[in-house]
């Protein structure tokens, strides 16, 4: 997913606006340290038994993982096709995870990493999906409101 979120998707947004350098900076630099950690934990202090593949925990959390990387692609499908080129002005998106919640794309990234959480069952894990608990969660509000 972050090949997605980090490649695909600024390539398939029509029209934005522009992103100050040093928030892009910042970005990756949180990108980066986060992808380190997650990796260093899960290559280095991380130990699982030899059938973790097969337990429920982590079929639970892959299957978490999965269907909110399907929901945030589709709900990031549906926002960029919003509007027809030349127009402005605010859209409700509709269909999709959109007809449940207001801001199906941040419910989708939260899914996901709660999802990665629980399939790896690490501190680290945990950290990071609260951490997008609480700013996407905080955006979804706003956008809701």
């Amino acid at each position: 997913f972050v090949h997605y979120r980090s490649l695909i998707f600024p390539l398939l947004i029509r029209a934005g606006k522009p992103t100050p350098f040093f928030t892009f900076v910042l970005a990756l630099l949180f990108c980066v340290y986060n992808g380190y950690l997650q990796g260093r934990s899960l290559s280095n202090y991380a130990k699982y038994p030899s059938g973790w593949l097969k337990d429920p925990l982590f079929i639970t959390g892959f299957l978490g993982w999965l269907v909110g990387m399907v929901i945030n692609i589709h709900s990031d499908h549906i926002l960029r096709n919003l509007r027809k080129p030349g127009e402005t002005g605010y859209k409700i998106p509709r269909g999709g995870m959109f007809e449940y919640v207001s801001g199906a794309n941040f419910f989708g990234e939260i899914l996901e990493w709660f999802g990665f959480a629980l399939a790896c069952c690490t501190i680290e894990s945990l950290a990071f999906a609260l951490c997008t608990l609480f700013i996407l969660g905080s955006r979804a509000k706003q956008h809701h409101q």
